[in-house]
């Protein structure tokens, strides 16, 4: 989870008002391209067989880990729930050697296979061109593909990484969104080996940090998906809400790159219900229930194409930090209790 970086956000300048807005319950029936992040931040969470079996019990078909804990893979055995297993960011170096990447993919991914439904394999997360990791990610995630399609596995598991949004130079208007200067040959490299592989980009979206870091420009029902109407045109398109705006910055983005036709899964996107502004159990729901019934439908640039989407998180973390919201970004309490008068998922 990363800051939004705030460039040209006076773009999504909008009139602000409060709207009022009764959290009924968030339903996931139906909603396939839905599925929720599985972070274990804290030392109060259920057991992974609980965890499972809540999943299960709620409908939920789809789940992020964001490290191969044997545990909770044990415990997703059988379940048919479609999982994104991460690489720690700390770990890409040692991946770099061919034997290692080998090593890592028969003790997390084949010695489950196919009693786990493995789907994606996000190799490291939010990775900036500067960090030191940065030139890790691509070698690291060729490894890992060739050590899945050694095991004839690359037509069921992708292998990408997951990116956030301040790899943006450029958000507005949405048609003209571009990798900063910083970012390109970065992202490119990376972006070129998902196409020539079938594999999707991960990308964490939060409408949250864009309009905290922006209150004064950007309205809050533009971020929680409760505008009347259009806020902002571009073109023949209009923009309702923020979410679509951001996921099609970045479409737009990877066209720039010679990518068009490159599909974007959405692998976090949630908004905390305390500890930050407007950070509320009332914006919360509002936003996961909106952005649960939103995806279905697609961005205006990719209408009717079902967003593939996981919601962060499943549980409040109580060891996450160091700001006080990033605790309460979860769906349920550690006591299995749902926030949001949630009646069903299934």
């Amino acid at each position: 989870m990363a800051l939004f970086n705030a460039n040209n956000c006076k773009a999504f300048l909008a009139p602000i008002f409060l709207l009022g807005f009764f959290i009924s319950g968030l339903q996931l029936a139906g909603a396939q391209s839905v599925g929720v992040c599985n972070g274990k931040n804290g030392n109060d969470l259920p057991s992974d067989t609980e965890v499972i079996d809540l999943y299960k019990s709620n409908g939920i078909g789809r789940m992020r880990i964001y490290e191969p804990y044997s545990t909770t893979l044990d415990a997703l055995k059988g379940s048919n729930i479609e999982l994104i297993i991460g690489i720690l960011n700390k770990d890409l170096q040692g991946l770099t050697d061919a034997a290692a990447a080998t090593t890592w993919v028969q003790n997390n991914i084949r010695n489950y296979w196919p009693d786990v439904k493995f789907k994606y394999i996000a190799v490291g997360n939010e990775v900036h061109p500067g960090d030191a990791e940065a030139q890790y990610v691509l070698p690291a995630i060729q490894n890992i593909h060739n050590a899945i399609a050694a095991a004839s596995l690359q037509d069921q598991i992708k292998v990408s990484t997951s990116i956030d949004t301040t790899l943006l130079g450029n958000s507005y208007p949405p048609s003209a969104g571009s990798f900063s200067d910083s970012a390109n040959s970065y992202i490119t490299a990376i972006v070129n080996f998902l196409v020539s592989n079938g594999a999707p980009l991960l990308v964490n979206v939060y409408p949250y940090f864009s309009y905290t870091d922006n209150p004064s420009q950007i309205s809050l029902p533009y971020a929680l998906f409760t505008s009347p109407g259009v806020v902002v045109n571009d073109g023949n398109l209009g923009y309702q809400n923020l979410f679509d705006a951001l996921v099609d910055a970045h479409y737009s983005a990877l066209e720039k790159v010679g990518a068009p036709n490159l599909k974007i899964v959405v692998s976090e996107s949630g908004w905390p219900s305390e500890g930050g502004d407007a950070a509320s159990a009332d914006n919360a729901g509002t936003y996961y229930k909106n952005l649960i019934n939103h995806v279905k439908g697609g961005t205006p640039k990719k209408q009717g194409q079902a967003i593939e989407t996981y919601l962060f998180a499943m549980f409040d973390e109580n060891l996450k930090g160091p700001q006080e919201f990033e605790k309460h970004f979860g769906l349920f309490l550690p006591i299995k209790q749902n926030k949001y008068q949630i009646s069903s998922f299934g």
